[in-house]
């Protein structure tokens, strides 16, 4: 996965990020604004998870964006 694709879709892509993660406000998303590692920081803090688990479900989260809108990893 690129991850430049999705952070240059970043305000498209928000909302399935919300889908995944429902603890991530608005302003969490804004702030964070399509940086993988501030994304999987938020994510470990807001689910009380380590980095190890973050990095497990946004890998996976990655590539069902990427089946579900048709383009390679």
């Amino acid at each position: 996965m690129n991850w430049d694709r999705i952070q240059g879709n970043w305000k498209q892509v928000k909302g399935k990020v919300k889908e995944q993660w429902g603890k991530l406000t608005d302003d969490d998303l804004d702030r964070i604004d399509g940086q993988r590692e501030q994304l999987a920081g938020k994510i470990q803090q807001s689910y009380g998870i380590g980095k190890d688990e973050a990095e497990r479900q946004l890998k996976a989260w990655e590539e069902r964006y990427d089946k579900d809108t048709g383009r390679p990893s």
